[in-house]
Order: structure tokens, then sequence, then C-alpha cells
């Protein structure tokens, strides 16, 4: 049996809460919705945002002394797949169209993070805490990241490029 529409359950009330507002997020209230529908609108609503909201994200990265991505570094507490998926969760806002290279260089024993990479001007890291590693004895760590402008979610394979250099393992960024 279908829906009639003349008794269709439609949103009558449509909010935002002010106190919620952050870089990351914020809530809105949308309802009463017909049996099912919310979560339908709301994933379709998720899934536009994140196709058509323009960010910046790391492209790709290249660690001193690794071939490939499946490697681990001495000195290093984590292997190189934890640590991409760290520098995946990276949140940065880029000013420039153009790709810029950003450099992570850290020679102590003791945590990585965010507040360690040397950006320009025109780069910030909005999460400066964000943990990337833990090195276990002084040994140099030494990361460039590739930071790229783009809209909705490109996986590693689209941020390969032709003739790129072995040791430069491409990032999906969103």
């Amino acid at each position: 049996m279908g829906i009639s529409w003349k008794t269709f359950e439609m949103p009558k009330r449509l909010e935002h809460d002010e106190k919620t507002y952050s870089n990351f997020y914020g809530k809105f209230t949308a309802e009463p919705f017909e049996r099912g529908f919310g979560t339908t609108i709301g994933n379709s609503l998720r899934r536009i945002l994140i196709s058509s909201i323009e960010g910046s994200a790391v492209t790709s990265i290249k660690i001193d002394g690794v071939l490939h991505e499946f490697s681990t570094i001495p000195g290093v507490l984590e292997d190189v797949p934890q640590i991409v998926l760290n520098i995946k969760q990276l949140v940065l806002r880029s000013h420039s169209r153009t790709p810029k290279i950003l450099r992570l260089k850290v020679s102590k024993k003791g945590d990585v993070t965010a507040k360690d990479i040397t950006t320009d001007d025109t780069v910030e890291i909005i999460n400066p805490d964000l943990h990337i590693a833990k090195l276990t004895k002084d040994t140099n760590f030494n990361i460039e990241l590739e930071v790229g402008k783009g809209r909705g979610y490109v996986p590693a394979e689209r941020n390969k490029k032709e003739g790129q250099t072995i040791g430069i393992i491409p990032v999906d960024s969103v």
C-alpha cells in the first residue's frame, strides 16, 4: 500500500542551535518527518554537503627513507599506514589555488603533532594538537606533505600523478 499524500507528514519546524557552532560542527533540527524519511533526507544532505563544499587536504606525502606505504620506520612507534591515517585527519585551510608543500622535521624523542609542521602564510593548520607519530628515540623524521584544494572526496588513486617518483604516497582527501 502506498503513502497517502494527503496525510503525508511534512516538517513544520526548522531550527539551528547557535550554541553548537564550531569549525567542525553545527546542529540543525527539522521535524517531524514521515517514518523513515529523516534518515533518508539526513544521508542525502550529508552526501550533498561532502561533495559540494570546497576544502583543503593533504593529497600526498613523502617520508624520508620510505619507499612504499607498507614500511616501518626505525625509531618511530607507528608504521607508515598508521601515520597516513593520522595525517588524513589533519584539518587545513589553504588560501592558495595551487598545491603547496608543507614540511615536518623532527629529530627528538617524543610525540610528533601537527604543530610541528612548518607552513607558510597561505596554509593554516586548524587542529595543531593532532597526533601524527611518536619517536621512540632521537632520530631524523622528515615528511613532505602536499596540500591541495578541491571539492568532495578524492581517492588516493586519483591523487597519483603520472611519472611520480618512488616514495611518494598518495592519500585519500576530503
